[in-house]
């Protein structure tokens, strides 16, 4: 244990190890939960995505991993803030003598800032969505479901009404502008931190990395455009 703690918890190393794996684990939940909110546009009046809900929040399964996940994100967060302020105190004079815009991305230099903002971000779509359903505010509709009549929380009502709110379209939009940048370096990196860049592999890690920096972005973004626009 005080190998592990030392190699893995105290070295600036074994923390990119850890942002490496949290960040690649969470780039699977992004593909998950995508295909769930896609459920949004099935032409069924919220049929699809309210019963997406219901197995997600009672299913036990579903809901360790949900947890896990939550686990994950916090653990990205923290020591990806550790590595910005031991970064920040190895480097106290900044890029000034270094032209930052030759020698690095702008997704590289900007790494904690785009993180603060889907952190932000999350808290919010947490607020506005994960806390609304585990409320008792919301109407119930009952569905008629395999022969039988199912009866779910209507969780399509609360995002109809989140989405006719520019301000929350608008957030979503920046917010996924600012995923896809942090993910446009995160993904690449990870593969490069976990010693598994090679250049027979790089094509297919490219191909993939734009797969979640290019489209999974873009995927969540059209949904409240979609809704704001069009519904």
């Amino acid at each position: 244990m005080s190998w592990f703690t030392h190699t893995i918890l105290s070295t600036s190393v074994g923390r990119k190890i850890i942002m490496a794996l949290t960040g690649l684990f969470l780039c699977t939940f992004l593909v998950v939960h995508l295909m769930g909110n896609l459920q949004l546009l099935h032409d069924d009046e919220g049929q699809a995505f309210n019963l997406y809900s219901k197995f997600m929040s009672s299913n036990p399964l579903i809901k360790t991993i949900s947890w896990v996940n939550f686990a994950f994100i916090l653990g990205h967060v923290v020591w990806g803030a550790m590595l910005t302020f031991k970064n920040k105190a190895a480097r106290p004079q900044g890029y000034a003598y270094n032209q930052p815009g030759s020698n690095s991305s702008f997704s590289s230099r900007w790494m904690g800032v785009l993180g603060t903002m889907i952190l932000i971000f999350l808290i919010v779509h947490l607020k506005e969505f994960k806390l609304a359903y585990l409320g008792n505010d919301l109407p119930m509709v009952t569905y008629h479901v395999d022969g039988h009549d199912v009866t779910v929380k209507n969780m399509y009502y609360e995002v109809e009404e989140e989405f006719e709110n520019p301000f929350v379209v608008g957030l979503y939009i920046i917010s996924m502008i600012a995923l896809g940048f942090h993910l446009f370096h995160g993904f690449q990196s990870a593969f490069q931190t976990l010693g598994l860049r090679h250049p027979k592999y790089t094509p297919l890690i490219k191909g993939a990395g734009f797969f979640f920096w290019g489209i999974i972005p873009v995927g969540f973004a059209i949904i409240p455009l979609i809704y704001f626009f069009c519904k």
